[in-house]
């Protein structure tokens, strides 16, 4: 059979200049990738910065979900175009061998009788020069091909990774929902290897809607101490500004609790829980949001390593000063034996476990926080201090990391810095960041001493901690925090501060309230008010509400300049921080659950 050499040779000529241009394109690729990343993250951390702010702002968090989505596109196409190009070029490759070798083939079987074709298709030393430079042009560009691919994977894995999210959990999982709608791409943790198609289902995304709140629904509740992430700020609004207990003037109703506890109130949705514990029993109470009336009770009993007999324990902690947190899903509490437990909304026990002795000397009281599936416990006892993550849905430890601190009653703090989420933990001797979902230390710098009992505060990239006997510090975040600023005018053993981008707000258990310049330390005013508190501040609505032990809240601008709004008074005593949710204030008091709002 004769061999249409000319057609081979084009054959030939084509798919050796097809390579070389497919070669082209993904080193031009290469280079380009090195200079941008469709991956990049930093303007969407800054604009999400901008909405952890001011998350009411509907136009920025539609800019974030549009600007998210545009960069997975990019990364998905970008990984389509590599893989394509690497597929193009072996094909270009495979055609080009296989005309050469039937040329090569052609020309032994015919000898040449004609003028000699000096053709590099007939010329050996350059036919092999030309092999061997293809070649290693081929080689070279698999290899960019590779290193483009990998370096796209590893960029968008570590933007998308548990260690650092892309944008905030409440931009991603909104973005997941409205795309499922749309029937357009669903990311909440993204599958590197998957293409951009009509609709992308993963896993872990369908694990989320169901198994953990967005950050949204978190933000609509009050689902933990000191509410979202607690950092001491609400995002509710319409919040009431005068009451009065004793006549009755807007107490929509008041509920005597069971069993006394210092714990203050969580909520979700229509349903507030509270705990109350001596040293015999330990209850859960779910409360309805809207009567009062109690729902369930939940006796924790029978809880597998718990010890036949409480801790001794001081009158101001108890057996149940630990805040509950919830999920909407279930609610987590722990009591001062060492007990924790997981309740479903309807009472019934999910699982329990003890988590050994406490050793405190005035009693467990660090409250639980939760971040996605992880719940978060600050276990600082005397023996074998550590910070533990616990399965939401078993109680089995995910991680647990021995800390080098003292006993403390501080409690954790959950941020996102614009880069990745960090738990914030004081205790002697400074302040420490953990990741959630490894329990593996970021920074640790030696600040606060002593029995720290205040919790941290976070904004704008500054973590405020301060204890009585000790120092307030501002720790500026970075790739090395550092510490800003230091005060030691007013301190507190107790009440835990408040931050904003402009303003640090301090209060004291013996009645001073003072107020910093966040950046500088500079004083902007101080005042004093009759009684100390032991409930933490809050800031709602621009607004500060901080209530003082003899059950009297304190209403006031977080501004640069101490304006009075109100004051309201409960008719009993309460150590306890308040909750919000739809317009009312939720407030334990020492013996009633009381509802603050219109009737």
């Amino acid at each position: 059979m004769k061999i249409n050499t000319r057609l081979w040779k084009i054959i030939a000529i084509i798919a050796g200049g097809f390579s070389f241009v497919v070669c082209t394109i993904l080193i031009v690729n290469y280079i380009q990738l090195k200079k941008y990343n469709p991956a990049e993250t930093e303007v969407i951390n800054s604009l999400v910065e901008r909405l952890n702010e001011n998350p009411e702002d509907i136009q920025l968090r539609e800019e974030i979900r549009m600007l998210d989505f545009m960069s997975r596109k990019a990364y998905f196409t970008n990984q389509w175009q590599v893989r394509m190009g690497g597929y193009l070029l072996l094909l270009g490759v495979l055609v080009l061998i296989v005309a050469l070798q039937i040329l090569k083939s052609e020309e032994k079987k015919i000898p040449s009788l004609t003028e000699k074709d000096n053709s590099i298709f007939t010329q050996k030393k350059t036919r092999k020069w030309v092999a061997i430079s293809g070649v290693a042009i081929v080689i070279i560009t698999l290899f960019f091909a590779f290193l483009s691919h990998n370096q796209l994977s590893d960029t968008f894995a570590e933007a998308t990774n548990k260690d650092s999210v892309l944008v905030d959990l409440d931009t991603i999982t909104e973005t997941v929902n409205v795309e499922v709608e749309e029937n357009t791409l669903i990311v909440e943790q993204v599958d590197t290897t998957s293409e951009l198609t009509d609709t992308v289902t993963i896993t872990i995304t369908e694990t989320v809607i169901s198994d953990f709140p967005t950050s949204k629904e978190i933000r609509k509740n009050f689902a933990n101490f000191r509410g979202y992430g607690g950092n001491g700020i609400s995002y509710h609004k319409n919040i009431p500004v005068s009451w009065n207990g004793a006549s009755g003037t807007n107490i929509c109703w008041k509920t005597p609790i069971p069993l006394h506890g210092f714990n203050s109130p969580v909520i979700w949705e229509d349903k507030i829980f509270l705990a109350g514990a001596n040293a015999q029993k330990r209850e859960i109470y779910c409360f309805d949001r809207l009567t009062g009336k109690i729902h369930w009770t939940a006796n924790v009993k029978n809880v597998p390593g718990s010890p036949a007999t409480s801790p001794a324990v001081t009158d101001d902690t108890g057996h149940a000063a630990a805040t509950l947190s919830t999920d909407g899903r279930r609610v987590y509490a722990i009591f001062s034996n060492g007990d924790i437990t997981a309740i479903d909304m309807e009472g019934k026990k999910v699982w329990a476990r003890n988590l050994g002795p406490t050793g405190n000397h005035y009693g467990h009281s660090s409250s639980l926080m939760l971040h996605q599936n992880v719940l978060i416990v600050q276990y600082d006892t005397k023996t074998s201090p550590k910070i533990m993550g616990l399965s939401i849905k078993t109680g089995n430890t995910v991680w647990s990391t021995a800390r080098d601190v003292k006993v403390s009653w501080a409690s954790p703090v959950v941020i996102y810095t614009g880069k990745q989420t960090e738990i914030l933990l004081a205790s002697d001797p400074g302040v420490a960041s953990y990741n959630p979902y490894s329990g593996k230390e970021n920074w640790n710098i030696e600040s606060v001493f002593g029995e720290v009992g205040p919790s941290v505060a976070y904004a704008d990239g500054i973590v405020y901690a301060m204890n009585e006997y000790a120092s307030l510090y501002a720790i500026k975040l970075g790739d090395e925090p550092e510490i800003l600023w230091e005060n030691m005018d007013y301190l507190s053993d107790v009440p835990s501060p408040i931050a904003t981008k402009k303003y640090l707000f301090v209060p004291t258990s013996y009645g001073v309230f003072a107020c910093y310049d966040a950046k500088t330390g500079e004083q902007f005013w101080e005042q004093e008010f009759d009684n100390g508190s032991y409930s933490s501040p809050m800031m709602v609505d621009g607004k500060i509400y901080l209530m003082d032990m003899g059950g009297v809240m304190h209403i006031f601008s977080a501004s640069d300049k101490y304006v009075a709004i109100g004051t309201a008074s409960l008719g009993e005593a309460s150590m306890t921080t308040p909750a919000f949710s739809d317009g009312h204030i939720y407030i334990r008091g020492e013996k009633h659950l009381f509802c603050v709002g219109s009737k």
